[in-house]
């Protein structure tokens, strides 16, 4: 549906069309379950941690506040997902309303910032703790943890949130977005007249958004990669049990983001469109449950609690069978 033409004959677009979608005959409510049971482990696993971390005070350290903060993102961003999925799947017209569709836009590029710069804080935190452990304590005080916690959200909010408005006041000549959900390049794309504006500011936006927290990653680890090759062997279990999990969760992000910009940018035809969907959703989908898993298994503090909540629900059980019996 078009909304009333302005003074140039423009007319307003009041729905997109999301044109990545097939039909899938009767697997749709195959893959409605899939996503569905993802959504669902995607939740429980991040409010488990979530819920561990604040509850005991062991945890109440700067390394397990930032991957508290890093959890709540997961599931703030696959709530931005996974439901409209999840209802698209299942209806016949693939149609998303304007006011929506930006909504989306900002929820996932929010999203996709602050999981780069709480990945970035993280590698700082792991930089004092193995490289400057005497003064780790003295530097790394409650006041500066909350002012890093600040920096992860508030500069992504403020970036992201100019970058959707800009593209928000765009007059567009079309509603056809050849995605699954809302993407920000693929509404620019659709505009009547010259995006250059918007076009420099996403590139500003990308470049501290992306390449600034991934230096810092870099700078940090090849200090800790020094330290750990001139360090004790305890040095380097450290460096490798509390590393090892950071690491994969930015190489996994940072494959499913690359995979997007690239498919975003170029003609991406020659690729399936099965494995194209596939690929964009990547790190969406994959990234929120990969993170908890990953940590919860080796984070030696956590993974501990989580066996121990486990085996404490196995023994209430089964003393509660035992009483039934009794009786």
């Amino acid at each position: 549906m078009w909304a009333s033409t302005d003074l140039k004959g423009l007319k307003e677009v009041s729905y997109f069309t999301l044109a990545a979608y097939f039909d899938t005959e009767g697997f749709k409510y195959l893959f409605f379950m899939i996503i569905m049971s993802l959504y669902i482990l995607t939740v429980c696993a991040n409010v488990l941690l979530i819920v561990i971390i604040c509850m005991n005070r062991s945890l109440h350290e700067p390394m397990y506040l930032f991957l508290c903060s890093l959890f709540v993102n997961e599931l703030y961003g696959s709530t931005g997902l996974f439901p409209f999925l999840l209802l698209q799947i299942l209806s016949d017209i693939h149609t998303v309303s304007t006011s929506f569709c930006f909504l989306q836009i900002f929820c996932l590029y929010f999203y996709g910032s602050v999981e780069f710069t709480n990945l970035a804080v993280m590698s700082y935190d792991r930089y004092l703790a193995i490289c400057y452990p005497l003064q780790y304590n003295t530097q790394m005080t409650s006041n500066k943890v909350a002012f890093l916690i600040a920096v992860i959200w508030l500069p992504p909010f403020v970036a992201v949130f100019v970058t959707t408005s800009l593209s928000a006041s765009l007059q567009l000549c079309g509603n056809i977005i050849n995605k699954v959900y809302c993407d920000n390049y693929s509404v620019i794309k659709l505009a009547c007249y010259d995006t250059r504006v918007n076009n420099i500011y996403e590139l500003i936006a990308a470049s501290l958004t992306i390449p600034v927290p991934v230096s810092v990653i870099f700078y940090t680890y090849m200090k800790i990669l020094k330290v750990c090759f001139s360090g004790s062997k305890q040095t380097r279990q450290k460096a490798v049990s509390t590393c090892t999990p950071h690491l994969a969760s930015l190489i996994n992000f940072s494959f499913g983001v690359f995979f997007e910009i690239l498919q975003s940018r170029f003609d991406m035809s020659s690729v399936p469109n099965m494995l194209r969907i596939f690929l964009s959703l990547y790190f969406l989908t994959c990234q929120p449950l990969f993170n908890p898993v990953m940590y919860g298994l080796n984070m030696s503090k956590i993974c501990f609690i989580c066996k121990n909540l486990l085996l404490g629900s196995a023994e209430k059980c089964r003393s509660s069978n035992r009483f039934v019996q009794l009786e």
